[in-house]
C-alpha cells in the first residue's frame, strides 16, 4: 500500500479528516442532567464529522479538542496571555458541562483560547484556511502571535487565510480572544441572558461549532450559490473565487447517482444555468437530492473542485377557491406542521454532544409526524440542515433576536399598535450584517423554505424595510416578517402566537394578501422527575400531572387545527420539541431520555392535519 493509498484509507477509516491525538483528564462538570450522548464524547475526537456538507474537499484537519483557556479582565490589551487557567474542550461553550469548565464570562471579561496544532508550513502551491463554524460573539484570531483577523457575529461561519503567518516546522499556534456581552449588548443572542429564568437560558460564550483547517490551491472556490427553478426545470449555480485568472472557467456538473444529467462551463465570474430534465422534486416524504460538482478550470486543467448537492424544490403562495392565500410546496398546498425547536442541550448548551444526537432530534420529530421545524432564534451548524435536507424536513429559519425593549401588540385584527424599536446605527449595522451572513451561509439548503427576520417584536425595527430587503435578497423563499410580532402589511406571511389553544388571524382581514399561520401555540408542560434541569420551580404554559392528560388536551388542539385549516390556516408551530432548562413544555425531556407522548400516537393524530390539506385551490 503506497503512501497516497494509505492516506486515503486513513481518511475513510475515521470518516472525518485528520485529528490530533490528545491525552487528558477531561470530564463533564456540574450536577445538571445530561444526555446519553455525553458519555460518547471523546476529547480526542470531539464532533469529528466533516462540518460543511455543501462544499466538500478531501484535504482538511479537524481542530476540535482540548485547548488552553483563560478568563481575564476586559481591557484593550490583545496580547496572548502567557499563563492559562486550564483546559477547555472545543467546540463546547465555556459555560457548558461538556466544555469541562462550566464558568460564566460576562461583559467585563475576556475568554482566551490557545492551542498548538501539528501542521507543516511547507505548502506546495497551496494556501491554509482556518475555519470557524461559529464563535459567540466578537473574536480576534492570532496565529503564531500575529493577528489573522477579527469577526463579529455569533451565528455565521468565517475563515482566515493564515498562510503568511505560518512558521517553519511542524507546529503552529492558534489563539482566540473572545468578548461576549450576552444580554448586556445589542447583538443577536437569541434566548441567552445573564440571569437565566423562565424562557431565558444560560449564556453561551466563545467557540461553539467546529474549528478546522483546510488546504486549498492558490486559486480556489470560496463559496457557491445554488438556486433551483422548478417552473423552468433549471438550476442556477454561481461561485465566488479567489485569485482566479483571466480565461478561468467554472465547470459545473449535476449528477443523479452515477449519471451526469447536465454540464455547463461559464467564465469564473458568471452564473451557469443547468437544465434538470424530468426533475424528481424534493418534499417531505420524498427528499430527492442530486449531487453537484463545481470546478475551477484553467487551460482545461482542474485547479480546484468542490462537491455538493442540491434539490429541485419550490415554495410559493397562491389564493385558494375562497380567495385565501395558501402556502404551497411544489405548487401543492401542504399544511406545514412542526415544533418550535430551540436547539439547546443540557450538557452542551448550543452544541449537541455528537452528530448522532443532533440527528436524533430531527428524525424523532419526523417520526412523530411533523413535516416542518421552526428553528427558533438560533442558527444551527451546517450538518443540522444537511440532515433536514436528506430526511425531508421543512425548516423555518429565525434570525436570532437581540436589542429588545419595544412595545408588543400580538392581537389579530389590530394593525400597527405595537412599535418598531429605535435602534442605534451600530445595533442596526450588526443586525443587517449578520442576517445577510446567515442567509448567505445557508442559502443552499433546500430544507429552508421560510426566513423569519423578527420574533415577537424582540428588537423588531424598520420592519417593512428589513422584510422587503429579505424578500429581494432571496426571492426563492417566503418571508415571515415578524412571527407573532407587530403586524405589518409586508412579507408573505401573517403570524399569530397564541397560548395554549390554537387560534388564527382573521382571514377576512389578512388572508387576501398574506398567508395565515399560527407561529406558536401549545406549551403543554409535564415535568418528569429525574429529568428536569432543577428539582422544583419548573415552568410550563399549562402543566399536567401525567402523559395521558397532556395527550388528551393535545388531541383536542389537533381537532381545533383541522377546523382552522378549513378556514384558511396554512401552518402551525407547536411549542416545543424538548424541555429547555426550567421550561418543561417539550414533547421530550431536556435530556431526551423520556418522550412524553408515544411517537406512534403523535404520528397517528397528526395525519388528520395533512388530510385537511386537500382544500379546493381553484375557483
Amino acid at each position: 500500500m503506497n503512501k497516497k493509498t494509505l492516506s486515503i484509507f486513513y481518511f475513510l477509516l475515521i470518516g472525518v479528516g485528520i485529528v490530533h491525538a490528545q491525552t487528558t483528564n477531561w470530564k463533564p462538570v456540574g450536577d445538571k442532567i445530561k444526555t446519553q450522548w455525553a458519555a460518547q464524547v471523546d476529547p480526542a475526537h470531539a464532533l469529528p464529522e466533516y462540518p460543511r456538507p455543501q462544499m466538500i474537499r478531501p484535504g482538511w484537519q479537524n481542530l476540535n479538542g482540548l485547548w488552553d483557556y483563560a478568563i481575564t479582565p476586559k481591557s484593550t490589551d490583545e496580547t496572548v496571555p502567557t499563563s492559562f487557567d486550564g483546559r477547555i474542550l472545543v467546540p463546547f461553550a465555556v459555560e457548558s458541562s461538556l466544555s469541562g469548565v462550566g464558568r460564566t464570562v460576562g461583559k467585563d471579561s475576556i475568554l482566551w483560547y490557545r492551542t498548538n496544532i501539528p501542521f507543516s508550513s511547507k505548502l506546495k502551491n497551496e494556501k491554509a484556511l482556518l475555519h470557524f463554524g461559529a464563535v459567540d460573539w466578537q473574536c480576534d484570531v492570532y496565529v503564531n502571535g500575529q493577528k489573522a483577523g477579527s469577526h463579529r457575529g455569533g451565528y455565521d461561519p468565517f475563515s482566515f487565510d493564515i498562510t503568511p503567518l505560518l512558521i517553519k516546522g511542524d507546529q503552529q499556534q492558534i489563539a482566540v480572544r473572545v468578548w461576549d456581552p450576552s444580554s448586556d449588548g445589542p447583538q443577536p443572542r437569541g434566548k441567552q441572558i445573564t440571569n437565566p429564568h423562565g424562557i431565558w437560558y444560560t449564556p453561551v460564550t466563545g467557540i461553539w461549532q467546529t474549528v478546522w483547517l483546510e488546504k486549498v490551491p492558490l486559486s480556489y472556490i470560496e463559496s457557491t450559490k445554488n438556486t433551483p427553478d422548478v417552473d423552468q426545470g433549471t438550476l442556477t449555480v454561481s461561485a465566488v473565487t479567489q485569485n482566479a485568472e483571466a480565461g478561468d472557467i467554472l465547470r459545473i456538473r449535476a449528477w443523479d447517482g452515477t449519471l451526469m444529467m447536465s454540464e455547463k462551463e461559464v467564465p469564473a465570474n458568471e452564473a451557469a444555468v443547468l437544465p434538470v430534465p424530468n426533475p424528481r422534486l424534493w418534499a417531505p416524504g420524498s427528499p430527492n437530492l442530486y449531487d453537484l460538482t463545481v470546478a475551477l478550470v484553467r487551460k482545461n486543467k482542474v485547479v480546484d473542485e468542490v462537491k455538493s448537492y442540491f434539490a429541485m424544490r419550490k415554495i410559493s403562495r397562491k389564493a385558494d377557491a375562497q380567495g385565501i392565500q395558501r402556502m404551497l410546496v411544489n405548487d401543492k398546498f401542504l399544511f406545514q406542521y412542526g415544533p418550535l425547536d430551540q436547539g439547546w442541550w443540557p450538557d452542551g448548551l448550543y452544541t449537541a454532544p455528537t452528530d448522532s444526537a443532533m440527528y436524533f432530534d430531527i428524525i424523532t420529530t419526523r417520526d412523530m409526524g411533523f413535516n416542518m421545524i421552526r428553528k427558533h432564534v438560533k442558527v444551527e451548524p451546517a450538518r443540522w440542515y444537511y440532515h433536514c435536507d436528506r430526511l425531508g424536513m421543512l425548516v423555518w429559519q429565525d434570525m436570532p433576536s437581540g436589542d429588545m425593549g419595544n412595545k408588543w401588540e400580538p392581537r389579530p385584527g389590530i394593525m400597527g399598535v405595537g412599535t418598531d424599536k429605535d435602534r442605534t446605527s451600530e445595533s442596526e449595522s450588526i443586525y443587517r450584517r449578520e442576517w445577510k451572513a446567515i442567509m448567505d451561509a445557508n442559502h443552499n439548503f433546500p430544507s429552508i423554505v421560510v426566513w423569519v427576520p423578527f420574533n415577537e417584536a424582540w428588537g423588531q425595527f424598520k420592519t417593512e424595510e428589513i422584510s422587503r430587503w429579505t424578500e429581494d435578497y432571496d426571492p426563492s423563499r417566503l418571508v415571515n416578517s415578524a412571527s407573532g410580532g407587530n403586524f405589518h402589511e409586508v412579507g408573505d406571511i401573517i403570524d399569530l402566537h397564541n397560548y395554549p389553544a390554537p387560534a388564527m388571524p382573521a382571514p377576512k382581514i389578512y388572508g387576501k394578501d398574506q398567508v395565515i399561520v399560527l407561529g406558536e401555540f401549545g406549551g403543554l408542560g409535564l415535568p418528569v422527575i429525574g429529568h428536569t434541569w432543577q428539582q422544583k420551580d419548573n415552568w410550563g404554559y399549562q402543566t399536567f400531572k401525567d402523559s395521558d392528560a397532556l395527550f388528551g388536551r393535545y388531541k383536542g388542539f389537533i381537532d381545533d387545527l383541522v377546523g382552522l385549516i378549513r378556514q384558511g390556516l396554512s401552518a402551525a408551530v407547536y411549542t416545543q420539541t424538548t424541555d429547555v432548562e426550567v421550561e418543561t413544555n417539550g414533547l421530550m425531556t431536556y435530556d431526551r431520555e423520556v418522550i412524553k407522548v408515544p411517537i406512534k400516537q403523535l404520528d397517528a393524530v397528526h395525519q388528520k392535519l395533512y388530510k385537511s390539506s386537500l382544500v379546493q385551490m381553484d375557483k
